[in-house]
């Protein structure tokens, strides 16, 4: 059998090894029908192996092409990817992709040689049900599936060899600008997610997290290309793309074409991102409208008032949350810590902070907030600086824990949020916000080439604050500079809206939030009626009275604005999706249904689905194959798990068409699954041996029982049992032989954060010191944090043999 190994010094491990949610596997193709059984696996992401059998073509997926049309305030994209078989069997090719969290996805089609399929919106369920169909009956078909607002899933199937699909997705998006800069975001790839979730419990709509990976710095496999036409109805005063090399033309002075250069087109494993300003800094504010046949849109943007002064603030208490995960290992932790020390250095001698560190655990600076004096700010530098990276990603937990920490009367709490975002656990996260919205201002950093903007701009808006993005090490001063801005100059409290004589309904939001940056008011909705009346805007600002009118007759209605009927859709899905994480319900969940079949619309609850009306191959000989993706640039291995020490045999059992089949997590595998796990051999790890002082590197410790009782299964302990033993050897007699064949039982508890207690050890030739220092190591052993549930008890026996 081919074998992968994966393993590293144990220097490394002491910290790593008991990571709970990381899957590696060796195979890159699942098989529906003979998945392995479950057991204790999660839902984590694995890296790709390519197979042996070069008749299986497992990069079915050949390019990805946008074109986007942004035309004042609206950009409309058109998303093309080309899938070829160049292997001989039948394929049906997984790719799990994102977009922007505001993308209101309204169309698909599929081309296959000179036909084109027009998609249709069903219910999620129905159009699942067309797919399989069509793919049981050699019928090529292609499915869109929305696994979150910003990652999608397209199954393709019964790929023939030598076809060439295309599948073109459209969708529409609100350009909104932050003191005056428009920003255009492409994402090109999903972020390997962190998942603690039992794969045997999880619901279909979460197994896309189950994805394959390439290794760090392994070339995109499939090629990207991106253009855009930019008629911005005023004239542009400058235009930049930091994240790609492009070629930008203009046409006149509002009009402007991107194009990206030729040495890009492996470019697909970071964001793209196009910025622009208009002359003077000016937003296009005003009222859009749009006439249709039965219903009448509108979208209303207004500049926000200037800024008030600094000595009107009330003192603030900042707490820092920085994830030190895995995959924030290397770059994307030192833009952290950057990040921090530009925003720490800047805090007022009236204001107080905190720091806390997560990954698998959390770590605080203090009990309670410290003034913002420079030796607090070292301390919480140094704290920082120490960190690696490594573990999973537990933000729930650590968020859980800032927010119950003691604050002071009269102050007001900014939460300052540090992340890649790669966690699925976006719904719990957006709930405890919005039930604390009003103690504390949320402002999220999105940290990377690639990061979870679902997660970034969702906690945002449900905080009513700002995303912050960084994808580049030198955008950290300017990012930490503009958040200052922001947050020591409130805006505008107090704001609601009038219309006037101007007949509005079906209005989101439905309150105005306070208003913190230079970023306009959107408002949607529908209209009856003649066009007409006055709309104002009021609020106060510091100690003033702020009001903004706009004249309604004095817009005309035009066909160009079509798109304010999706974006009026997605507004209102958004608003109700939000209610709809405090509580499920169904008539919510209807309701979500509906407007997304009606609009056309891809919802949680409605995908879209064409198929080939031809029979085309036999259905259930084809190989079902999930497209690998690429690293985001600047992400280490580690996000997916090589700090694992734990060697993995490919498995026999075969999955649909002869493929592989995945293995299950190392931390939590299935008693019928242990045996394909090993661990590596010192030489393998490279690992030092006991320190030489004791002259006992020839001795080992044997596990001989284990008893586990708790919240934890006996194989999850068994790894990390058997990897740690031999750092009892440190307390051990000089002469091995003097205690070979002895045998040593302890007993201790593993509490929710991992951390060991209540240690019991029975050992005859103990002895005080020895019994001393093994209570110590044992003390200082870290399992997994579970983040909630039982303690559990430990019971083990182990011998000690040459």
């Amino acid at each position: 059998m081919k074998r992968s190994y994966f393993s590293l010094g144990k220097e490394v491990l002491v910290g790593l090894a008991a990571l709970t949610a990381i899957s590696l596997f060796t195979g890159q193709t699942k098989s529906n029908a003979e998945t392995p059984e479950s057991g204790d696996h999660t839902l984590s992401p694995y890296f790709f192996v390519k197979s042996d059998d070069t008749s299986v073509d497992q990069l079915p997926l050949k390019s990805t092409s946008a074109n986007v049309n942004i035309a004042g305030i609206i950009a409309d994209v058109a998303v093309t990817q080309t899938y070829k078989n160049e292997g001989r069997k039948t394929l049906e090719a997984v790719y799990v992709f994102p977009a922007s969290t505001r993308a209101a996805v309204y169309g698909m089609k599929m081309t296959i040689g000179e036909r084109t399929i027009t998609a249709r919106i069903e219910k999620r369920e129905q159009a699942r049900e067309a797919y399989e169909q069509a793919r049981k009956e050699g019928k090529t078909a292609s499915l869109l599936e929305q696994q979150r607002p910003n990652v999608f899933q397209m199954n393709v199937a019964n790929i023939q060899p030598g076809d060439e699909i295309r599948t073109e997705l459209r969708y529409t998006e609100l350009m909104v600008p932050t003191d005056g800069i428009y920003e255009f975001a492409y994402p090109t790839v999903v972020g390997p997610r962190y998942s603690n979730a039992p794969e045997a419990t999880a619901p279909a709509s979460e197994k896309w997290t189950q994805n394959p990976y390439l290794h760090e710095g392994e070339t995109p496999p499939n090629s990207f290309d991106i253009s855009l036409r930019v008629a911005a109805g005023m004239d542009i005063q400058d235009m930049s793309c930091p994240s790609h090399k492009v070629n930008i033309s203009y046409k006149d002075k509002n009009l402007a074409s991107v194009g990206l250069d030729p040495s890009e087109k492996t470019g697909g494993n970071r964001d793209f991102i196009l910025k622009y300003r208009l002359a003077g800094s000016k937003i296009a504010s005003g009222l859009l409208l749009l006439e249709g046949q039965e219903e009448n849109f509108f979208l209303l943007m207004t500049e926000p008032p200037e800024r008030v002064s600094q000595t009107e603030i009330p003192p603030r208490e900042y707490i820092f949350i920085v994830d030190v995960s895995g995959s924030m290992h290397g770059y994307p932790l030192e833009i952290s810590k950057k990040l921090f020390k530009d925003l720490a250095s800047n805090l007022r001698p009236i204001d107080t902070f905190n720091v806390m560190l997560f990954s698998g655990g959390s770590k605080l600076l203090s009990e309670h907030s410290l003034p913002a004096t420079p030796e607090n700010t070292r301390r919480a530098v140094d704290l920082i600086s120490q960190q690696q990276g490594g573990g999973g990603t537990e933000l729930l937990p650590a968020m859980k824990r800032a927010l119950t920490l003691p604050r002071t009367d009269g102050v007001s709490r900014t939460i300052v949020i540090a992340t890649d975002g790669y966690v699925s656990v976006e719904p719990e996260v957006f709930d405890l916000m919005r039930g604390l919205l009003g103690n504390a201002n949320f402002f999220p950093f999105g940290i990377g080439t690639s990061v979870n903007r679902h997660l970034i701009e969702g906690m945002a808006r449900v905080g009513a604050g700002e995303p912050f993005i960084i994808t580049k090490a030198d955008q950290a001063p300017a990012m930490a500079e503009k958040f200052r801005r922001y947050i020591q100059y409130p805006l505008l409290t107090q704001t609601s809206i009038n219309f006037g004589g101007f007949e509005a309904y079906d209005v989101e939001p439905a309150g105005i939030p306070d208003l913190f940056a230079g970023r306009p008011v959107i408002v949607h909705g529908k209209w009856r009626g003649k066009p007409q009346g006055v709309i104002s805007l009021t609020g106060k600002t510091g100690d003033r009275t702020y009001e903004k009118k706009i004249d309604a007759g004095q817009v005309a209605p035009l066909p160009e604005n079509s798109a304010l009927r999706q974006l009026w859709a997605r507004a209102r899905i958004t608003q109700l999706a939000d209610y709809n994480l405090l509580r499920q319900d169904d008539a919510r969940i209807g309701q979500i249904t509906d407007i997304g079949l009606k609009y056309s619309l891809l919802t949680p609850y409605t995908s879209f689905v064409a198929v080939d009306s031809m029979v085309r191959g036999k259905g259930d000989g084809s190989v079902t194959v999930k497209q690998p993706l690429p690293l985001p640039q600047g992400v280490s291995d580690y996000s997916v798990g090589a700090q694992m020490a734990y060697s993995m045999v490919q498995p026999a059992p075969a999955g649909r068409g002869g493929a592989p089949s995945m293995l299950p997590n190392v931390m939590g595998s299935s008693s019928t699954a242990r045996k394909e796990y090993r661990v590596a051999k010192p030489s393998e790890q490279e690992a030092p041996q006991a320190p030489s002082t004791k002259d006992s590197s020839t001795a080992r410790v044997k596990l001989l029982t284990l008893k586990v009782e708790g919240g934890l299964s006996e194989n999850s302990v068994r790894p990390f049992l058997e990897q740690e033993l031999n750092s009892l050897l440190e307390c051990l007699p000089r002469r091995a032989g003097e205690i070979s064949g002895e045998t040593l039982s302890f007993k201790l508890t593993i509490a929710v954060d991992g951390s060991t207690r209540n240690v019991v050890l029975t050992w005859a030739k103990g002895g005080d010191k020895r019994m001393k220092c093994l209570r110590e190591k044992l003390l200082k052993w870290k399992f997994p944090s579970r983040g909630s549930g039982r303690e559990v008890l430990v019971e083990a026996t182990v011998s000690i043999t040459n």
